[in-house]
């Protein structure tokens, strides 16, 4: 079993803060910011599953062709694996996945 490193891109945490600060924004009156550090730190700690328990699939929107993609039930992400570190380019909401 190879034990993997992994490297996240600042891209992959700026569209997860965005995302939820955005949430936050929105609903302003019933979404607390307690629950949104849960989400972020939710978010961010899914991607160290990647190779272990999130699979590896094929991208299925255009600007993530050549790389591999793997997700949770709210976010997909696209990476790319070289000798034993997972570099995570980019993070996408569910909701937000189409090509542009």
């Amino acid at each position: 079993m190879i034990v993997y490193k992994y490297e996240i891109s600042r891209q992959c945490y700026e569209e997860i803060y965005a995302f939820y600060y955005h949430v936050a924004l929105k609903y302003r009156h019933t979404y607390s910011e307690g629950l949104m550090h849960k989400n972020i730190d939710d978010a961010i700690d899914s991607m160290y599953q990647i190779e272990r328990t999130l699979l590896r699939r094929q991208p299925t929107i255009t600007r993530w062709l050549g790389m591999n993609m793997a997700n949770t039930d709210t976010w997909y992400f696209a990476y790319t694996i070289e000798d034993d570190t997972i570099i995570i380019v980019d993070a996408c909401h569910a909701q937000n996945m189409h090509n542009e």
